[in-house]
């Protein structure tokens, strides 16, 4: 073998290894680089060349939030009653170098310490404030992790109680508590709707009645409307009439007037004008002198005229004074 060939190889062996040790760090992760077993520095995102037998990747760490689920773990509350909590971390790195060398099996120490103030914080509830106190439970876990994995390069968002489970005896007992205040509910509502049917019958029995009352209101208004029109047109009408007879008189006077009536024309209508006021109801009548002696003429016409034929009705007498 020739020297040019091994010195072919050897530069094959070269770019071999250097390609070997051009390394891509992925987005959100962090590489933590050992050169000769001693901390040297973090890689992030990009294109890293490593130098080959000295340098070493000592973890990989994922900078995105992660989510661990831990089993349920025993606790005791304040009354002396058993039962299992299970809980979710949500967690992320912001240290990558604390993470890697601060614990060992990190994710291991959380759950730990997890267990540990759980049974802390619920100890000192009884059965229903645990129940009934999950925010103030998930809130104290969260504040002493957090305190805790700060040293760790960790960064504890937020820890959620994921189921508590008391004992059977307890579980029957709530069910049975639970159903009673379903029916209870229940009960409620329906005597709610009922009440609120009961004011909606109410209430439209009353708004009927109203709008009966108002549109009887309505119809005797109008009923006297149209009686006080009636009248008024009637009165209108006798107005009217009254009018017109008297203006055909006045007109009628006018004429006779302009005519330059005789003395015996005069008479006569005086005599017209007599039978007319004589035909009222009046018992007593007082005409002028003028026209007695045509009355008493006329008087004495009718009484032989009333001889002569009896079915012509009597005509009541009246008393004449001379005016």
């Amino acid at each position: 073998m020739g020297p040019i060939v091994v010195i072919l190889i050897l530069l094959l062996v070269i770019v071999l290894i250097i390609i070997a040790n051009i390394k891509i760090v992925p987005q959100s992760y962090v590489w933590v680089i050992e050169r000769l077993g001693a901390y040297h520095g973090s890689w992030s995102t990009g294109v890293h060349v490593k130098m080959p037998f000295i340098d070493r990747i000592a973890k990989r760490v994922n900078l995105k939030e992660q989510v661990v689920d831990f089993p349920p773990q025993d606790v005791i509350t304040k009354d002396n009653v058993s039962m299992k909590i299970d809980t979710v971390i949500f967690f992320m790195i912001t240290n990558p170098m604390q993470y890697a060398y601060g614990v060992e099996l990190p994710i291991k120490a959380i759950e730990n310490l997890t267990a540990t103030s759980l049974r802390n914080i619920v100890g000192d509830l009884d059965l229903e404030a645990t129940l009934t106190s999950r925010d103030f439970i998930n809130s104290n876990i969260t504040r002493v992790l957090d305190e805790a994995t700060d040293r760790w390069g960790i960064k504890v968002i937020r820890v959620e109680l994921k189921n508590i489970i008391p004992p059977p005896e307890i579980q029957d007992s709530m069910e049975k508590q639970m159903k009673a205040d379903r029916e209870r509910r229940e009960k409620v509502i329906q005597a709610e709707a009922e009440k609120k049917s009961q004011i909606l019958v109410a209430e439209g029995e009353k708004e009927s009645k109203i709008l009966r009352a108002q549109a009887d209101k309505e119809a005797m208004i109008l009923q006297a409307d149209a009686n006080k029109q009636q009248k008024i047109l009637e009165a209108e009408g006798e107005a009217q009439a009254i009018s017109m007879v008297q203006q055909a008189l006045a007109e009628s006077i006018v004429k006779l007037n302009e005519s330059n009536p005789s003395e015996g024309v005069i008479q006569l209508k005086s005599l017209e004008a007599f039978e007319k006021a004589a035909d009222g109801q009046a018992t007593k009548i007082i005409i002028p002198s003028e026209i007695q002696g045509l009355a008493g003429l006329a008087a004495g016409i009718k009484g032989v005229v009333d001889e002569k034929d009896p079915t012509i009705a009597s005509v009541k007498p009246r008393r004449y004074t001379q005016e």
